[in-house]
């Protein structure tokens, strides 16, 4: 071959590979959205998918990350736990997405893991949840319990006076393993065993009658008692019209939820809810400019000045936020540089201050709890003087006291413990 011919090869060789990266640098940077979007879960989630959607879209007019832009592609698990799982795999497989954003459940999440992990892909799960747990594949940018469950038990006492408490969640991990914490933290602090009630019911529980009625007694032994709520889903409603039925106003039994936002109360009668509590890290009525352009960006989004704005909804702001610093920092989407370039990163919440990854994949949150109004909005009625870093294992239970996580190299262990010196291994 002569060396002009040569040249003219090599040329065309230089210009399909040119050719090719350009296209591969202009392939979509791919976002899973694993929300139930019918089912029990769905008076939650669907409000998820559709703040990802809004958040791509913005980031997409934005020009993208990297040059390129983002393709949501969206599933319905449909409140189905295993189906979650196939979910999952689905979009990591088939769709190969670079990220997914969801869950709501922590049983959900549980099924999800195996999946993550195996399959080395990326999980945001923006709700709060039980803890004992640190997957290098995940990052919970919901609650903790040290930043959720403890401070509100501690307002209930501290701030009203509580001395008997009932636990009252619905029938899987996440209720159990909070309620676990909170009573071993109650005995801890001098509550005997016969002023703790606990109940559990299952999903879609519609029958409260003889539930609030086992309440209104225990509360009628001479002591302040409170309810604090780990009820999940649409069971939310009839649970708190029952109270209403039963003359149970919150001066006399208030109730304190984990899980009944801004989301849960839209459409309903709140007339039933006034004055009973919950504990978030974000309500819609923070007095904040960050907060309002989220607000109006939503309300903008979803054609309807009636829609509400919730604490997951700011996780998934902030999850999102920070995935997508990460991916600039690390000058890609691949997943194990990502995971090593997001801790540490820093981004702004909705309540006026920053939200920070931890080594152990948790963020920092302030600590806020709201009186629900008439208007089925909240009124902050206590908040933390500073953002509390999540702890993915409780100081409350015997077989968590001692372990850490932090997935930085060296280390890289999600269940460190400090008295034995090893690793589990594991991420539970």
């Amino acid at each position: 071959m002569s060396i002009k011919k040569h040249v003219k090869v090599g040329l065309s060789a230089l210009a399909l590979s040119v050719s090719l990266s350009s296209v591969a640098a202009e392939d979509p940077i791919k976002v899973g959205i694993l929300h139930s979007l019918s089912g029990t879960m769905a008076i939650s989630e669907t409000a998820l998918k559709d703040t990802m959607l809004m958040l791509i879209e913005k980031q997409n007019e934005e020009g993208g990350v990297l040059g390129r832009q983002l393709e949501p592609v969206v599933v319905d698990p449909a409140s189905n736990w295993p189906l979650f799982a196939e979910k999952a795999r689905e979009l990591l497989e088939k769709e190969e997405v670079d990220v997914i954003f969801g869950n709501w459940t922590s049983v959900s999440r549980k099924s999800v893991l195996p999946v993550v992990e195996e399959l080395n892909g990326l999980l945001f799960y923006p709700v709060q949840y039980e803890g004992e747990e640190s997957s290098e594949n995940v990052f919970y940018t919901g609650a903790a319990p040290n930043q959720q469950a403890i401070p509100a038990v501690d307002y209930l006492m501290n701030n009203i006076g509580v001395e008997r408490w009932v636990l009252a969640g619905t029938d899987y991990v996440y209720p159990r393993t909070t309620n676990k914490i909170l009573e071993t933290y109650l005995k801890d602090k001098g509550v005997a065993a016969s002023d703790i009630m606990i109940n559990y019911t299952p999903f879609g529980h519609s029958d409260w009658q003889s539930i609030v009625s086992d309440i209104k007694a225990f509360g009628s032994a001479g002591k302040k008692t409170a309810v604090v709520s780990t009820i999940n889903g649409d069971a939310n409603v009839p649970f708190y019209r029952e109270l209403g039925n039963q003359g149970i106003s919150a001066t006399d039994i208030p109730v304190v939820a984990f899980s009944v936002g801004e989301q849960e109360l839209s459409g309903i009668d709140t007339g039933p809810l006034v004055g009973h509590l919950a504990a978030w890290n974000y309500f819609m009525s923070v007095d904040n400019d960050a907060n309002y352009d989220f607000i109006d960006a939503w309300i903008d989004y979803k054609g309807d000045d009636t829609v509400v704005t919730n604490d997951p909804m700011e996780a998934h702001y902030i999850g999102f936020n920070m995935y997508i610093e990460a991916v600039k920092k690390a000058g890609t989407t691949d997943v194990d540089e990502v995971k090593d370039a997001i801790i540490g990163v820093s981004v702004p919440n909705l309540t006026g201050g920053y939200a920070t990854m931890m080594p152990n994949h948790h963020i920092t949150k302030p600590v806020l709890i709201g009186e629900i109004q008439d208007n089925g909005q909240f009124s902050v009625v206590w908040e933390t003087p500073s953002t509390v870093a999540g702890d993915a294992w409780s100081d409350f239970l015997p077989g968590s006291r001692d372990m850490i996580s932090d997935w930085r190299a060296p280390l890289r262990c999600g269940n460190f413990n400090v008295a034995t010196g090893e690793c589990g291994g594991a991420s539970e």
